[in-house]
């Protein structure tokens, strides 16, 4: 009881929302802002100041009347992002990185942001701008400085649902009805929800692909009370868009979801924690809840059931890839800095507040809420008998058809990059940077959980692109997104950065790519968190993926020290001062 009174003494679960409202108010937080939240909340100012440094999405100083994100990742890049970017400038007199001289602009390059069947994307004012070009980036800003409302001049997303099971096989890509899946809950014992569940063999959709039976399981059986449910909608690996597309065209299975869990672990609340980055999502999905409420789906017997009593808040994050990981998320709930609990504690055991907690993605959720519609039997009948039902991938990259495909596990990967109009595909990123990157010479294998396991994403990248290209922009998403918190992640993903600036400068020996492996065995054992167990994952695959590739970057004469070596661009400055 102590333990848990000094978590709930420590924990300020409204203190991200608090951030937003001052930010929302002023265009930053203020000095004085800070001083006040602290003052109010028994915080000490450096306090408060480290979780504000946290978040990405939080600025100390004027950030511009419009403020413009860019997203940066790889898809981006090959699609145009140096353009859009010299266009943003241009058009607005800013730089990335500052505000233009009439305060009006800021300019701020960030990671994925959701949209990757759409690059080049951007969030102004947290409104999406999707298929940028110069001429489409010189109309939005001569609108904005005729004061033009950002709200009006948006792009509405396409959904770009590209591929579902044939012969009525679909089974989240079908059509919703609200409450059609906890229309079954009265009926059943919260026990018999988890038999169920259990039965279906359902597991994890983020990727981990843990047991969703078992975890609710060992939820339930955890006497300390209240207990809570956590929708991860947190989707921040680049490359990953499904979730997104749930949440905006079905927003109400993912409530049913979270109302199934609760009521089969016995939950009294429900926390939808949905990334920054799909903040124009936002009154939709608590149109969505509002609507549940109305329909008695939540709040007081909810579903007329005697007792089970549960509701749902949407909290906003504020910009972190971290947060993703299920201790860190619950960290970041509770007001504090988003990093990645010691694994002392299983959330089940002791999650947000200290109290027994059931962290599912979206993708999980939904799922739940269709077996629960549509029976164990269906989903089993789906796929492969040790990885049955369905999955949602979401691919990008060189493909004529970018969008979202749910597969039946089985499928082939060479039919997967024929269904997408795969455009010579060569190196094909499975899973998003912390997955695994494979070549055509594994067209064969499997999706599947037994044998090529895809979290959600697919990138799919031509002859014509740099490997090395890919992997430097893999390598700078995780040292900037690196929490810092122990030194395997934060030294090794530094370290590899360097590494491959070598390779890319011509300078590297065999012994360079036997110390990313090292580095990569390092990181996997020792990190805190998924982050950096697995920021090397791709890197370490592709130099036995692709060794001709990389084999070419260390041949050639023996004394590389001055193979870079350009004497004009070494004595371009001294000429200029001279002249």
């Amino acid at each position: 009881m102590q333990a848990d009174l000094q978590a709930h003494q420590r924990a300020h679960p409204d203190l991200l929302d608090c951030l937003w409202a001052y930010q929302n108010k002023h265009g930053y937080i203020r000095d004085e802002d800070v001083a006040e939240c602290a003052a109010y909340r028994n915080l000490s100012k450096v306090e408060l100041e480290g979780v504000i440094s946290f978040y990405h999405f939080f600025h100390r100083k004027p950030a511009g009347r419009h403020i413009i994100y860019l997203n940066k990742s790889i898809v981006s890049e090959f699609s145009g992002f140096q353009r859009i970017k010299d266009a943003f400038e241009r058009e607005t007199g800013a730089t990335f990185g500052g505000v233009d001289p009439s305060g009006l602009f800021g300019l701020f390059e960030t990671a994925c942001i959701g949209l990757s069947d759409q690059e080049p994307a951007a969030l102004i004012d947290f409104h999406p701008f999707t298929n940028l070009t110069t001429l489409k980036v010189k109309h939005i800003i001569a609108e904005l400085k005729q004061g033009a409302s950002v709200e009006k001049i948006c792009d509405e997303v396409a959904d770009n649902i590209r591929y579902v099971p044939g012969d009525g096989r679909a089974f989240f890509l079908r059509d919703y009805f609200p409450g059609s899946a906890v229309a079954k809950l009265p009926g059943l014992t919260p026990e018999q929800v988890i038999e169920l569940i259990n039965r279906s063999k359902l597991s994890g959709r983020g990727g981990a692909f843990f047991p969703t039976g078992l975890k609710w399981g060992l939820c339930r059986q955890q006497e300390s009370s209240p207990k809570y449910i956590v929708c991860n909608a947190d989707e921040g690996e680049p490359g990953t868009f499904k979730d997104r597309v749930l949440m905006n065209t079905m927003p109400g299975l993912v409530l049913e979801g979270m109302i199934t869990a609760g009521y089969a672990v016995g939950a009294s609340v429900g926390i939808f924690y949905l990334r920054a980055e799909y903040a124009w999502m936002k009154d939709k999905l608590e149109r969505a809840i509002e609507q549940f409420y109305r329909m008695n789906l939540l709040g007081l017997n909810a579903l007329g059931i005697e007792g089970f009593n549960f509701d749902i808040r949407l909290q906003l994050g504020a910009g972190s890839y971290v947060i993703g990981e299920e201790t860190a998320m619950l960290n970041s709930l509770e007001g504090k800095r988003g990093e990645s609990r010691v694994k002392q504690f299983f959330p089940v055991e002791r999650g947000y507040l200290n109290q027994p907690t059931v962290v599912n993605n979206v993708e999980t959720l939904c799922a739940a809420a269709r077996i629960m519609e549509l029976g164990a039997d269906y989903f089993l009948n789906l796929g492969l008998p040790e990885s049955p039902g369905t999955k949602l991938i979401s691919i990008s990259g060189d493909c004529h058809l970018p969008g979202i495909y749910e597969i039946e596990w089985g499928m082939k990967l060479e039919e997967l990059l024929n269904l997408c109009q795969a455009e010579n595909p060569y190196f094909i990123q499975v899973s998003g940077p912390s997955g695994e990157c494979v070549s055509m010479a594994e067209k064969d294998r499997v999706l599947s959980k037994d044998d090529l396991r895809c979290g959600g994403s697919l990138m799919v990248f031509s002859h014509h692109r740099d490997i090395l290209q890919i992997l430097i922009n893999f390598a700078d998403f995780f040292k900037e997104e690196s929490c810092g918190v122990c030194t395997p992640c934060r030294a090794g993903n530094f370290i590899i950065r360097r590494k491959l600036e070598k390779v890319r400068l011509g300078l590297a020996r065999q012994s360079d790519y036997d110390d990313i492996r090292q580095w990569g065995k390092i990181m996997e054992l020792a990190s805190r968190c998924g982050l950096g167990k697995m920021a090397t994952n791709s890197l370490v695959k592709a130099l036995s993926a692709f060794p001709e590739y990389f084999g070419q970057k260390i041949e050639g004469e023996e004394d590389r020290l001055n193979k870079e070596f350009n004497l004009e661009r070494a004595i371009a400055d001294y000429e200029k001062f001279k002249s």
